[in-house]
């Protein structure tokens, strides 16, 4: 099969965390036979931030790791027909332009042969709706979610029966518990400050409890203001600035734990969609804690896989512990590396997606009207 993904970058993974995943899921499609092409715009926010941060050397870890992984770009005046030739099945991610959003879907109702899909991996259905009602879907012939809870929101929308729970997960070529074991220190946290959604939460569940146990705490991550940065002075943690998200598993083989803190609206009113660090963390081993967050698809053994904290002394408790039991540790690290090899890797989330493609294949072919 032919598969064309649209995706916003996959060079660059700068405050773009569905490149994690998509890095890993094509690299399983193309391991399992198909031809598949991943296509961004010549210009994007998150590469022309990953070169003002990094310069051309941030793109170094992309291309050591995924060789196999040949994005290619296009122009805004690209005609899209030109991009979707002879595909069997063309997915575009929510970060992409209206426009070509919707002129990919009238390629499609004008009689396109290739099953059309939209990707939704962000939390805008909620916290910015009529943004995303804006796209123009009605050529498409579904959409993936990537959590049942925001799949809701589309059948809400109209799209009932059209309409997948696709959940991102961990590229375990890549993403795996270190060949040799090495001394471990403290806990690391990587991810992004954001637009102000967590601030509270990383103060009561990270900084705080890491400072409470005089355990050392390690961040890495981007758009961290300046007040943030002199907050983590404060706390006595380390900023590192931002890091190719390839070179994750080391750093994760460095430390004792890691902490999951999720953004308000995956805790609220988006439940049930953890972020890619859970399943990145897990498959590569590291003891994991959680701030509250609701497990309602079953994805995991909450206080078996990792430990959940409801309050910072619990998370202060939780890293104590796993600083002076190793057997816990070890416990902990089995569990996890258990569920995400049974549920969780990019090659189930291969497998569910070619399963999704067949299903559509089987429809009648649209014809133009």
């Amino acid at each position: 099969m032919n598969i064309v993904y649209f995706t916003h970058s996959l060079r660059s993974c700068w405050n773009h965390g569905n490149a994690h995943f998509l890095r890993g899921v094509l690299r399983e499609l193309q391991a399992k036979g198909h031809q598949v092409r991943a296509l961004e715009p010549a210009v994007n926010w998150s590469l022309d931030n990953l070169l003002a941060d990094a310069g051309e050397a941030g793109l170094a870890a992309f291309a050591a790791s995924y060789p196999d992984l040949q994005p290619e770009t296009f122009a805004p005046d690209t005609d899209p027909a030109e991009l979707v030739a002879d595909a069997d099945l063309v997915i575009v991610h929510e970060w992409n332009e209206p426009l070509l959003v919707a002129a990919i879907g009238e390629l499609r109702r004008a009689g396109g042969r290739f099953r059309l899909l939209f990707h939704d991996t962000h939390h805008r259905a909620v916290s910015a709706p009529a943004e995303m009602q804006a796209f123009d879907l009605s050529g498409y012939d579904g959409v993936l979610a990537f959590g049942e809870t925001l799949a809701e929101v589309y059948r809400a929308w109209g799209w009932a029966g059209r309409v997948w729970t696709w959940h991102e997960a961990a590229d375990t070529r890549l993403f795996r518990p270190p060949a040799v074991e090495q001394a471990r220190e403290g806990v690391v946290w990587i991810g992004n400050w954001g637009d102000g959604e967590r601030t509270g939460e990383l103060e009561q569940f990270l900084f705080q409890p890491a400072q409470a146990v005089g355990i050392p705490l390690d961040i890495y991550g981007v758009r961290y203001p300046e007040e943030a940065r002199a907050a983590l002075a404060r706390y006595g943690a380390r900023y590192h600035g931002w890091a190719p998200n390839a070179r994750a598993p080391a750093i994760f083989a460095r430390h004792l734990a890691t902490v999951h803190v999720p953004r308000r609206y995956y805790a609220t009113i988006l439940p049930g969609i953890p972020t890619i660090r859970v399943f990145e963390a897990l498959a590569c081993g590291i003891p994991l804690v959680s701030a509250p967050w609701a497990d309602s698809e079953q994805l995991f053994r909450p206080g078996q896989d990792f430990l959940i904290a409801r309050n910072g002394e619990q998370v202060a408790a939780h890293l104590a512990a796993l600083r002076d039991d190793p057997a816990m540790r070890s416990a902990l690290v089995a569990a996890g590396l258990e569920t995400i090899r049974a549920r969780h890797t990019c090659a189930h989330r291969a497998d569910e997606l070619l399963a999704i493609a067949a299903g559509l294949a089987a429809q009648p072919t649209r014809t133009a009207a």
